[in-house]
């Protein structure tokens, strides 16, 4: 992530809160027409967007979800790049794009990944799928829970590839959560996206997100198409410190797809721009609320409600405060501390971004009770009044 705002705030705090704010379902068409939406990556805010609530079938975007829920078990070290997934005969059959896997052999999850990235290969979808979740019935039933958890409530999947299945659809807005879910929950993978290219037993595949060698600053997503869906794409692009993720579905021709999606983020790259003109206050600057929960002062009408948490660390990437956040409740014994939410607020130090790891949901006495018990085991912790901002939730599907 490019840490270049001066006047902005890169905070996962507000997106999905923003992104659902102009939520408006409408029934799935026959008609073919286009959808598309365009977010501030860094706010959530809807810059623009066209039926951005009609039911479709996301075709390889589909991936996107299988990849999220990878990346989880990679962080978790429950999955390494290194390992060999055993490729299934069902796997080994899917329609293509595919890689041409041969039942009973192997390949790394590394390569798998790749694949899914540059080469939407989907009997890799069905080997991380199988790998992961142990059928893919199985692996889409988590697909569905992980995507209620972000937020993206209109989404039903129903294979780990996107391959056509009429009870499998989503929104542009539902594939617009989940980039910028992908964007912030894992930067670490996210930088895979950018690949241009990928090379499996001598063969060197070329991405189809045509965007990345096309439009300045552009780094990911993906893309997708069948004859039911159209052509559909997410993808982002950064310049000057500004980011934004576009989705765009329902297209006749690749050519139109990426034409429409360019001109969305030119011109959402550029209306940022003319915003950073203007001073804009810090959406989590550092209040006066923050500094006086510091030192434990707050007011006394808060104290009765469970309006009150925890902090017990700042971290420089949102999955490590996250994670952080989820070691030190699983820890603690008290039956009402397993029931608090776990809050990462990102506040702007400067130039970078720090994310701090809250518990939250608790009474006064309860958030008293647990720093100084953490205290007690030298662990860090402050007592705090709770944001009441919504998050873009991370979902734990494990």
């Amino acid at each position: 992530m490019k840490n270049k705002l001066t006047f902005r705030s890169l905070f996962v705090s507000a997106v999905c809160a923003a992104v659902l704010s102009w939520s408006n379902t409408s029934p799935a068409h026959a008609a073919r027409t286009q959808s598309s939406i365009m977010i501030d990556a860094y706010s959530g805010k809807v810059l623009s967007a066209s039926n951005a609530d009609e039911l479709r079938y996301p075709a390889s975007l589909t991936k996107l979800m299988t990849l999220y829920i990878t990346f989880g078990e990679l962080e978790s070290g429950r999955l390494k790049m290194t390992d060999k997934l055993k490729v299934s005969r069902t796997a080994a059959n899917r329609s293509p794009s595919r890689l041409g896997l041969k039942p009973g052999s192997k390949i790394s999850v590394h390569d798998a990944v790749m694949a899914l990235i540059i080469k939407s290969a989907n009997d890799c979808a069905t080997v991380l799928a199988e790998g992961i979740g142990y059928s893919e019935e199985n692996f889409a039933k988590t697909m569905t829970k992980v995507a209620r958890e972000l937020g993206m409530k209109n989404t039903t999947f129903k294979n780990a590839s996107g391959l056509p299945n009429r009870a499998q659809k989503t929104t542009a807005r539902d594939m617009a959560i989940l980039g910028a879910a992908i964007y912030h929950h894992y930067p670490q993978y996210y930088k895979l996206f950018s690949e241009r290219s990928f090379t499996w037993q001598g063969r060197k595949y070329y991405t189809h997100n045509h965007l990345l060698k096309n439009f300045k600053g552009t780094d990911g997503m993906k893309t997708g198409f069948t004859n039911a869906a159209g052509y559909n794409i997410i993808t982002s692009a950064e310049r000057d410190g500004n980011r934004v993720i576009a989705v765009t579905m329902g297209h006749n021709t690749l050519r139109q797809r990426d034409q429409k999606v360019a001109g969305m983020m030119s011109r959402g790259l550029q209306k940022l721009a003319l915003a950073d003109n203007i001073e804009k206050p810090v959406l989590y600057a550092e209040s006066q609320t923050d500094r006086s929960a510091e030192k434990t002062v707050a007011s006394e009408e808060q104290t009765d409600e469970a309006r009150w948490g925890i902090q017990v660390g700042a971290f420089s990437n949102y999955a490590k405060a996250r994670n952080y956040a989820i070691k030190i409740r699983r820890g603690l014994k008290s039956g009402y501390i397993k029931n608090a939410r776990i809050d990462i607020e990102a506040t702007a130090k400067g130039a970078a971004i720090v994310y701090r790891s809250k518990l939250v949901g608790l009474d006064k006495n309860q958030a008293d009770k647990t720093c100084n018990h953490l205290k007690k085991e030298n662990k860090s912790c402050i007592v705090v009044a709770s944001n009441p901002v919504q998050q873009l939730a991370m979902a734990e599907h494990r």
